[in-house]
């Protein structure tokens, strides 16, 4: 075989593996979004078929979105995710900003701390938290605690995601020539170096948009008012211990994925360069 033929091969195999790679990955959303124009007989009996007994049907999502109260669990899932990851992406910009210009003996103590803290799982602090939220401090059932436990938990992995770029692609010369031109510390930053971490504030809305859209576990243990819940929580209600309203669920989920996908697709463009540049060695 010649070199030509041998490239030719590989490069046919290299695109049916991504082929086959895709379709493993795609099957269970395709299942969603299929049995969600079912009814819960036709999901049971036949999960594989293009419509059910009596084809498909709207009805499914008109009743998962009056039941869910959907309107107000949507809003709910914006207002909780939209303001985590904007408090997150400021405060860790702006942090690793520091811990990269300043050479303090604290920075490095307090970067370290950050990273140590990446590793310990959340169901390690999950009980004292929630006897100091709820016993001690009483301020449980809201949204802004919520939202702050999710900067505590979420700001350390993206503080090292700012530090790697900043530190590997984000020249001091640029800095230097805006304060000769009389910029602060915080024009400077926010009117100079901001704008260049595009690319990793992209990755990292994608990356904690999607996580803290889909969290369950602690929403659930902070919000227990039906009016606070969130998506994740209000599609649990069409589970229960001795019946599943499955119809009703698939429809559910295929609505609370609808918005993710839109900022994804809004959003690709960035994400492998910010994975790679936020990935530099510091």
């Amino acid at each position: 075989m010649t070199e030509k033929g041998a490239k030719t091969s590989k490069g046919v195999l290299k695109t049916l593996l991504t082929i086959v790679l895709f379709l493993f990955y795609m099957f269970p959303f395709y299942m969603i979004v299929l049995n969600s124009f079912k009814n819960k007989r036709d999901i049971v009996k036949l999960p594989l078929s293009w419509g059910g007994t009596k084809g498909f049907t709207l009805s499914n999502y008109v009743e998962a979105f009056q039941k869910m109260n959907f309107p107000t669990v949507f809003m709910n899932s914006l207002i909780i995710t939209g303001c985590s990851c904007a408090l997150i992406i400021l405060f860790s910009s702006m942090a690793a900003y520091i811990f990269v210009r300043k050479d303090w003996k604290v920075n490095k103590f307090i970067f370290t701390l950050m990273l140590f803290s990446m590793v310990i799982p959340f169901q390690v602090v999950m009980i004292p938290i929630m006897s100091i939220y709820g016993g001690t401090l009483g301020i449980l059932n809201h949204r802004y605690t919520l939202i702050f436990m999710h900067l505590g938990f979420s700001v350390s992995m993206a503080v090292f995601m700012y530090h790697g770029f900043i530190h590997g692609s984000i020249p001091l010369e640029l800095e230097e020539a805006a304060h000769i031109d009389g910029a602060g510390q915080f024009r400077t930053f926010f009117q100079i170096v901001f704008p260049l971490l595009k690319p990793t504030t992209a990755t990292l809305v994608i990356l904690y948009a999607l996580s803290l859209w889909n969290d369950y576990l602690l929403p659930s243990l902070v919000l227990t008012d039906k009016s606070l819940y969130t998506i994740p929580i209000a599609t649990k209600l069409f589970q229960g211990a001795y019946s599943n309203q499955m119809d009703l669920l698939m429809a559910a989920l295929v609505m609370a994925i609808i918005p993710v996908i839109i900022l994804y697709v809004a959003l690709q463009k960035y994400i492998i360069a910010g994975v790679v540049a936020g990935a530099v060695k510091s």
